[in-house]
This record gives structure tokens, sequence and C-alpha cells, in this order.
């Protein structure tokens, strides 16, 4: 089996996970700069086996979109464009933050370490596929 990548996409930063070659566990990767994601991601494929790529979808508590969608929306245009064999989809990714924090908490995390976005946008993208990857087994 191949890859799972899950995006956690930020207007200054992006979150990172990636799935066990079985696909049954999920791994925080990385966090990169949003401008450098597009390469990031290109540069992954080549050395590992994806299946598919997901996406958080940002939702509001109403189920409308986010404002981040705008910036979210040309980036998988692009993604699509350069990885076009790659299917690339959205989950919902509301409450993860919060789960985020919550998870570093429970971990017994510094205060310090719970401010560092970066951390929190990985974990971010961790439970996204986490949840994705609980919901195909379902």
């Amino acid at each position: 089996m191949s890859r799972i990548i899950a995006i956690d996409y930020g207007r200054k930063r992006t979150g990172i996970a990636v799935s066990d070659a079985m696909q049954i566990i999920a791994n925080g990767l990385t966090t990169v700069p949003s401008h450098e994601l597009l390469d990031f991601i290109t540069n992954y494929v080549k050395q590992e086996p994806v299946e598919r790529i997901i996406i958080g979808l940002p939702k509001q508590m109403n189920n409308e979109v986010s404002e981040n969608m705008k910036n979210i929306e040309p980036f998988v245009r692009s993604l699509r464009k350069r990885l076009p064999d790659i299917p690339v989809e959205y989950v919902d990714e509301r409450f993860t933050s919060v789960l985020a924090h919550r998870t570093m908490l429970e971990a017994g995390l510094k205060k310090k370490d719970r401010q560092n976005k970066a951390l929190v946008d990985e974990i971010s993208a961790t439970i996204i596929l986490q949840s994705y990857l609980e919901s195909k087994r379902l």
C-alpha cells in the first residue's frame, strides 16, 4: 500500500502528516512555510509512494467554509495540476486546533511548547489524517 498525506493549510505555514504504508497510523511529518508547500509535497511524492492527499476543509459552525478557503483553493488547483495522478480530497477540519491543544496538554507539554504554532499545525494535520483513516475503516 501507499501512504496518505494530510495537510492543515495555513496562510503562513502548513502542518503535514503522513500515514504509515499500511494506512493505519497517522504521524506528524513537519510544518513548512505555505509558499514552499507545493515543492515540498512534490519532492515527498518522488521519494515515497503516495495514494492520496487529504486537505483540511475549513468550515465554520454554520457549515459554511471559512475565509481561508480562498487561500486553499488556488493551492489545490496547483497541486492537482502538478500531481494529476494523485487524488486530492477535502476533510472537515473543525475543532482540530482545539483537539491539538488538548492533546498537547494531555501529553504534558510545557506552556512554551504549547504556544509553538508550527507544532499545533502539525498535530492538527495528524488529527485530520487519523480521523480520515478511521472513517475509512468503518
